[in-house]
């Protein structure tokens, strides 16, 4: 029997990268995943990729129209939740005295905004006894340069995870954030040249990035019964980048 046996599970921005493994593992251990994405081109591809026990919904995790069709959408379906993984996430460098009010609102409308409204309008599907985990960075914890309005639009889960579950202690919903570290994707590789991407991978102790199944992996653990007493915490995966 998988961990997630019988279990339905939500996953935000998941169309490629860490939360696309992260679907693939899900569904792997017994899951049914509701997976968004803004592009259907991309979603239709990654529902294709992941091949069974999987829903597609086409949607903006800053919007919340479509938050609301994702969760009708659960509603009709499957009734109920027992996992939410609120991954869309994204942001761009931009250093202080260069920073615009669209990157800001663009990045804390995503990151901030999103992540909470996504949680939020979750709530009433969810199942007691459930698992709640929400996407950060290491570049909150670190000191980044170029990286503030990122590091800062992530940041606010730490408290958030915190305050909500003593808001939803009595219905035993866990809630935790996964903050991956440096992981190799095809958004890195959009926004890095290789000069940065060597420059990131001299900051890890092992000297290479992190791969998108060792964050899926992570988000398992989360998200099943074997972290039943793990609540309010910031699981770290950089391979040790901040810990050095």
């Amino acid at each position: 029997m998988g961990k997630l046996e019988g279990k339905v599970a939500v996953i935000t921005g998941a169309t490629d990268g860490m939360a696309l493994a992260g679907a693939k593992l899900f569904v792997e251990e017994g899951a049914h995943v509701f997976i968004t994405g803004r592009r259907k081109d991309a979603l239709d591809q990654a529902v294709q990729q992941i091949g069974r026990n999987v829903t597609g919904v086409q949607g903006d995790a800053a919007d919340l129209d479509d938050l609301d069709r994702l969760f009708d959408t659960v509603k009709r379906e499957k009734g109920s939740l027992d996992v939410l993984w609120a991954s869309a996430g994204g942001g761009e460098p931009a250093p202080l005295g260069e920073i615009t009010e669209a990157q800001f609102d663009t990045w804390f409308g995503l990151n901030a905004r999103g992540t909470l409204f996504t949680v939020q309008k979750a709530l009433p599907l969810f199942n007691d006894g459930g698992s709640i985990l929400m996407t950060g960075s290491n570049a909150s914890l670190g000191a980044f340069p170029g990286w503030s309005v990122y590091a800062g639009s992530k940041a606010v889960q730490q408290a958030w995870a915190r305050v909500w579950l003593n808001e939803l202690k009595d219905r035993r919903i866990r809630v935790n954030v996964l903050t991956p570290g440096q992981v190799a994707t095809a958004k890195q590789e959009e926004l890095f040249d290789e000069d940065t991407m060597r420059q990131f991978e001299s900051l890890i102790p092992r000297g290479k990035m992190g791969r998108p199944d060792e964050i899926a992996t992570a988000a398992l653990f989360l998200a099943s019964d074997d972290s039943s007493y793990l609540n309010g915490q910031e699981l770290v995966v950089d391979g040790g980048t901040t810990a050095i």
